[in-house]
């Protein structure tokens, strides 16, 4: 769909947007992902999981959004951009920790190294299951696409990010178990709890992503099933 001058601004600054949650929730579920908590909802089930689940999910939602409105090739920048500031992160933290703290610092060389020491880990592990789920996403909610002739959005939002939720936790938690961060105990626990909370979330995620497409949508006339926002030219 071709857009005005003013419309287009717009769409680039929802795209940006988007796409900054999408990096932001990412780079931070990396660096906090060393702690742990349980969770028993309604207390039904006990879950225990890494705290940068709480962040991680929201990336899946945001590129179904992105794939829904602005296409599989704006939904592919915005999974590299993540790639790059993954990386970028990466070397921070390692820079960081290389610095030696004064002795007034509120955090000693050696409380930064515990709270960082595995980073370097969890985010090459994180980036690689990441880039398998994600293209893995938007490449199955596209498919659907196809199938369903842009029909059905809660069947391709959840089958996208079912499918490629469980790739990413078992690829994940495989490699920090794999490099000893988590013991192997754990393995299937974790896997089965990450897995667990991610179709919760894919589910509570669901209607969130109708309300944002639907109004998107409407905002600019994007008339027809499967319509996009073009915003190559």
């Amino acid at each position: 769909m071709s857009l005005s001058p003013k419309h287009r601004r717009q769409a680039e600054i929802i795209y940006l947007i988007l796409g900054g949650l999408f990096i932001t929730s990412l780079v931070t579920s990396n660096l906090i992902f060393q702690k742990f908590f349980s969770w028993s909802p309604f207390g039904i089930y006990t879950f225990s999981l890494s705290v940068g689940i709480i962040a991680y999910p929201v990336t899946f939602l945001v590129t179904d959004v992105i794939s829904e409105i602005y296409g599989r090739k704006m939904a592919n920048r915005v999974v590299l951009a993540g790639v790059f500031a993954s990386a970028f992160a990466l070397l921070i933290v390692t820079v960081a920790s290389r610095v030696e703290a004064t002795e007034w610092s509120p955090l000693s060389d050696e409380e930064f190294d515990k709270t960082f020491s595995y980073t370097f880990i969890a985010v090459s592990a994180s980036l690689a299951a990441y880039l398998l789920a994600q293209f893995l996403d938007v490449q199955i909610f596209h498919f659907w696409k196809r199938l369903t002739k842009g029909r059905h959005l809660w069947f391709r939002n959840n089958a996208s990010t079912f499918s490629s939720q469980l790739v990413d936790t078992l690829v994940v938690i495989g490699l920090l178990v794999s490099f000893g961060v988590i013991e192997r105990e754990l393995f299937l626990t974790l896997v089965i709890n990450g897995f667990l909370f991610k179709v919760l979330f894919a589910m509570i995620d669901t209607p969130i992503a109708y309300l944002l497409v639907f109004g998107i949508r409407r905002y600019f006339g994007l008339k027809g099933v499967g319509a996009e926002l073009d915003l190559s030219s």
